[in-house]
């Protein structure tokens, strides 16, 4: 049965975020991720995921400002000294927090960004973090964005993905996929986890069209969760969704998949 990990950033959010590991593990959780830790020291952070029990699969490289809506730097042919300066940065937390996987956010390219030069400078800075990153047997994770959500980022579809991580040929970059964004983009779940299994690093699960829970909307969380254990999938799903009416409500569909403490 595939492991379920709360998204620290979407969920337990009426906590202090350092508070959430322990009240995501009361909750029957064992894993976790979370978009960026770095408003806390690596030391922090660690210490309230070893208190709580629960491992860390996954987080995000810096991501610019995400405030003013930057997703990313990887693929700004301007912000190369930052892309990379975040790279290593977010590896340095990855050592300490024992995770295992990055997200490097490729950012949104607009109409004043030559689609060439930033698809080279995209190309180039995954392979800096996927060198970087296996120095410590890590893994890169790219991750496509739909472009309702998230107009022009770099790349927006499963199929466009595989193409990149082939351009890469890095063999620890992998493909972050996400329900949510794969279902508004493409649809067709079942038959693309088959096509890209051999790609696959990481699973993000959400509703849609709305984002909340997985079985509100249109995608069949359980089935597709089935079809994961069935083609040999052995990592995490993370929650990555906003809760509809507070966390602990919401829990009832992942209740066969959490373990209480």
């Amino acid at each position: 049965m595939v492991s379920l990990a709360a998204n620290l950033s979407m969920l337990f959010t009426e906590h202090d975020f350092l508070d959430r590991f322990a009240h995501a593990r009361e909750a029957g959780f064992r894993a976790v991720e979370f978009l960026f830790p770095y408003d806390h020291s690596p030391e922090a952070v660690a210490e309230a995921a070893k208190e709580a029990g629960v491992a860390i699969v996954l987080f995000n490289c810096p991501p610019g400002d995400w405030d003013a809506g930057e997703r990313g730097t990887a693929a700004l042919p301007a912000r190369l000294s930052e892309c990379r300066a975040g790279i290593d940065k977010a590896l340095s937390y990855a050592k300490a927090l024992s995770c295992p996987r990055l997200h490097l956010m490729g950012g949104v390219v607009g109409s004043k960004i030559d689609a060439a030069d930033a698809h080279r400078t995209y190309i180039d800075n995954v392979r800096y973090a996927a060198d970087r990153a296996a120095e410590s047997c890590r893994t890169i994770c790219i991750e496509p964005l739909n472009s309702r959500d998230v107009p022009g980022y770099i790349v927006a579809t499963t199929d466009r993905a595989a193409e990149i991580i082939a351009e890469i040929d890095r063999p620890n970059v992998r493909l972050q996929f996400d329900f949510y964004h794969a279902q508004i983009m493409e649809g067709d779940l079942i038959t693309r986890l088959h096509r890209h299994f051999n790609l696959i690093g990481h699973v993000q699960i959400a509703g849609v069209p709305d984002r909340h829970e997985p079985d509100l909307g249109e995608i069949a969380p359980h089935v597709l969760l089935s079809v994961l254990d069935d083609i040999g999938y052995s990592g995490h799903v993370g929650c990555e969704y906003r809760p509809a009416a507070g966390t602990l409500a919401g829990l009832g569909w992942a209740s066969d998949y959490l373990t209480l403490a």
